[in-house]
């Protein structure tokens, strides 16, 4: 992901005070006007709720309006994201949104949206995919849950937050680059998911690096699927140094509904853009687990496209199975 990350560039702006006046970084007396609804698709308390909050302070400093982070859960996230679009288009309405899910979803079935419909704006972090397991588990390393997995196909049973999500789309990716046979079981979020690893119904999570982080000592975290090891986790080995090239998980962003002019696109674009590049926010984003990118507005099409090319040949088995 360092081709997309423009933390430098920010940090740079900042510093020398250039970001005042940078083409569509937006003051209070144009855009915005007033509150900006930020519409959260899932329960209080996961992910992109915890990392909505850590941008609300900022986001108010910078345009000095108030945030109001609510939350419309339903069906993974796509009761919210097929409303999307019925929100009126002037940019006080965002709505969190996440890649898989937004390419996954449509792809498998009729959610009420498709991929093209959510016109997202601004892709700030993704959670990085992680394997994990109780302190208590058998299985010492990755290796050991492979080997169990390939000896014994189908008794390895992965839990994570969803159908058609970014944990059931890691646990195929997981199988068919480790030539095994897994049981995903689908729970209604990540920390269901991950008390399920923690009372001993489930072999393993396949889950995220902050869930490792928040169980802290009950869980062994196997595996992160980043470039370099988590500052949070250092003791998990990535993927990529156990064999395996995988680097991803769910990359949150936010959207407009269509109609929105490209103008206040922009605006919002930059006004994320800048909150990232903020080190207290880089801070707090590390210390949870997350890793902050930077896709902005004109990057995204490029960005959706390459996540669809990515993931295609395991939606093509999830559709066959």
């Amino acid at each position: 992901m360092k081709t997309l990350n423009r933390r430098q560039f920010g940090q740079t702006l900042i510093a020398t005070g250039a970001a005042a006046s940078m083409p569509g970084i937006v003051r209070a007396q144009s855009f915005p006007s007033r509150a900006i609804n930020y519409i959260i698709p899932f329960n209080p308390g996961g992910e992109s709720d915890v990392t909505a909050r850590f941008q609300q302070p900022f986001f108010e400093q910078i345009t000095g309006q108030s945030v109001v982070i609510q939350s419309k859960p339903g069906a993974g996230g796509a009761t919210a994201w097929a409303q999307l679009n019925g929100f009126e288009p002037d940019g006080h309405t965002i709505m969190n949104t996440i890649v898989p899910h937004t390419v996954l979803q449509p792809a498998m079935k009729d959610v009420g949206y498709q991929t093209a419909d959510i016109n997202n704006v601004f892709f700030f972090h993704y959670t990085p995919d992680a394997v994990v397991v109780n302190v208590d588990s058998p299985y010492q390393t990755l290796q050991d849950l492979i080997d169990d997995a390939k000896a014994n196909p189908g008794s390895v049973t992965f839990g994570g937050s969803g159908t058609n999500t970014a944990n059931h789309l890691a646990s195929e990716i997981f199988a068919d680059m480790t030539d095994t046979i897994t049981t995903y079981i689908p729970f209604k979020g990540s920390a269901p998911a991950m008390t399920a690893v923690l009372g001993g119904q489930i072999a393993a999570a396949m889950s995220y690096t902050t869930q490792g982080v928040k169980a802290g000592e009950q869980v062994r975290t196997l595996a992160v699927a980043t470039e370099e090891r988590v500052a949070a986790l250092p003791d998990a080995p990535t993927f990529k140094e156990l064999g395996f090239d995988h680097v991803g998980g769910a990359y949150r962003g936010v959207a407009v509904p269509a109609g929105t002019p490209t103008e206040i696109q922009q605006n919002l674009s930059d006004i994320l853009q800048q909150i990232n590049a903020n080190p207290e926010f880089q801070a707090q984003m590390t210390a949870a687990g997350y890793e902050v990118i930077d896709v902005p507005l004109g990057d995204i099409p490029a960005f959706i496209e390459e996540r669809k090319t990515a993931y295609g040949p395991a939606i093509d088995r999830l559709k066959s199975a």
